[in-house]
């Protein structure tokens, strides 16, 4: 039976206030700072680890519609270095997205080392940890890279799981999945961290204008 419904045109009435509809991504907004991650990744002679300063900016954007769906969400940029280095790490862009009809989430992201993705997961509105998936050849939670990027370095799965800490922190833990040319076993490129908040949400373009 098609879970969708046959009208796929009309569009609903959206809050115009996205803070108050984040459901499980409602504590993620703002301004993040995280000083203790972990990167472990492959290298020629097997395998490296390096910390990371991070800084990350998620702010909510006005509500999102396909027809009948509507997603909240927020606009994320993230930034790492290594400490006591100003040259950049790794720089990824892209939203969380909730669907509160479905109780789905999204993250969808993009690398300047062309790469990008789009991970899937399902949460309760109140849920203090969650986990989204993107595989590689899916239609609909798929992983897309480079020629390079297939020919050497092949992004079999992304994993990340959010957890949402008492203190008003959250953490997440990071699988990417590689096939490593030439060698014969998946490598388990992991990242974590845990972010502290060092800004409030601006709220959406509509909400502003509406206040």
């Amino acid at each position: 039976m098609n879970r969708f419904p046959e009208d796929i045109f009309t569009e609903p009435e959206p809050d115009t206030h996205t803070l108050r509809n984040l459901g499980p991504l409602t504590p993620l907004a703002g301004i993040w700072e995280g000083r203790l991650g972990l990167d472990v990744h492959p290298v020629a002679e097997g395998t490296e680890q390096n910390a990371y300063i991070e800084r990350i900016d998620l702010q909510p954007i006005d509500a999102q519609t396909n027809g009948p769906q509507m997603y909240y969400g927020l606009r994320y940029h993230t930034r790492l270095v290594k400490p006591d280095d100003v040259e950049t790490f790794h720089d990824q862009v892209g939203y969380w997205l909730w669907e509160p009809a479905t109780g789905t989430v999204l993250q969808t992201l993009a690398i300047p080392r062309g790469q990008i993705a789009l991970a899937l997961g399902k949460a309760s509105p109140d849920a203090k940890s969650f986990e989204l998936v993107a595989e590689r050849g899916s239609e609909v939670n798929g992983i897309c890279s480079n020629p390079f990027l297939e020919y050497a370095f092949k992004t079999l799965e992304y994993r990340i799981r959010v957890t949402i800490n008492s203190d008003g922190t959250w953490s997440y833990q990071l699988d990417t999945i590689l096939q490593v040319r030439d060698r014969p076993e998946p490598f388990h490129h992991t990242d974590r961290n845990t972010l502290h908040r060092v800004g409030a949400p601006i709220p959406n373009p509509t909400a502003r204008a509406t206040s």
